[in-house]
């Protein structure tokens, strides 16, 4: 039996923080590296999936791996292309690969960012910010509700980099997680990382987010590092986390992020190669080692 969000939400006060790390397969030598130190891996649907025809489904091999650790290690979903943020609706693609992937792997919670990758249909190929209006508020709230009713899971959404600079708003930053969370009965993910780069890049105070923000609906954190371009720093996950993100992690679950349950390491397959999987299982290893609270 799974537990339900109102469970997840009255849990323990100070509930044993797990270890996640990303995975997105086809590279079992990484896996078994990582497992000794990781409670919980991360998965994506959408970058599990190959063409099947005229259609898009789950690589039967990845789901071969998350069989194989599914009842060893806690699965956990974090999508990218739900676009529960775009006006017309959601991506009924996303939905099929998530159906086929609870169908077949024991998961967790799922959840996904907060934003929108599609306007009318079209792929922007690119994902944003949503404006902090009231009305998208309640669109995303209502969304939400409706996914953990349809799964009975947990659903959790993301604070995401701005990357252009924000439309006149009803809400602050995390005014506006706490007014969705508080309408739908989701829980919240904290990307420390995307923090660090909204503060770079447009100048958000992270403190006062942080004194803001409810808190008691965070579950997950993330930690991250990426690249600067022309000045900017991008989220593009193809870095060890730097000293001063995990610091910040660390500040968040000790005075915040009370009954968050899981901090994740996220990177891209692409980079594996000019990490290393010894510096990867290391940055676990040093994860699991560390005094969070």
């Amino acid at each position: 039996m799974y537990p339900s969000s109102a469970e997840l939400l009255s849990a323990d006060p100070r509930p044993p923080l797990g270890v996640g790390v990303s995975y997105e397969g086809r590279d079992p030598a990484l896996l078994e590296m990582m497992l000794p130190y990781a409670d919980i891996i991360e998965v994506t649907p959408e970058t599990m999936s190959v063409a099947d025809g005229d259609r898009i489904a789950l690589d039967p091999a990845i789901l071969a791996e998350l069989k194989n650790i599914d009842r060893e290690k806690t699965i956990v979903v974090h999508g990218v292309s739900l676009s529960i943020g775009s006006h017309d609706g959601w991506s009924p693609t996303y939905l099929h690969l998530l159906d086929e992937l609870m169908d077949q792997v024991r998961v967790r919670w799922h959840s996904e960012h907060l934003g929108y990758t599609r306007v009318d249909g079209e792929h922007l190929g690119i994902m944003l910010a949503l404006p902090r209006t009231e009305q998208a508020a309640e669109l995303v709230a209502q969304r939400a509700w409706c996914l953990q009713q349809r799964y009975g899971l947990p659903f959790l959404l993301e604070n995401i980099v701005h990357v252009v600079p924000d439309c006149p708003a009803h809400y602050s930053d995390a005014g506006f997680l706490n007014a969705i969370a508080a309408h739908s009965g989701c829980g919240l993910i904290l990307d420390v990382y995307n923090l660090e780069c909204d503060e770079h890049n447009h100048a958000l105070d992270i403190q006062a987010f942080l004194a803001e923000l409810d808190g008691s609906r965070v579950r997950e954190l993330h930690v991250a590092c990426g690249v600067q371009h022309n000045g900017l720093m991008l989220d593009v996950h193809s870095r060890l986390p730097r000293p001063c993100t995990m610091d910040l992690a660390q500040q968040v679950l000790r005075d915040v992020a009370t009954e968050a349950q899981v901090i994740v390491y996220e990177f891209m397959p692409e980079a594996v190669p000019g990490l290393g999987h010894a510096a990867i299982a290391d940055t676990l290893r040093q994860m699991r080692q560390r005094e969070w609270r």
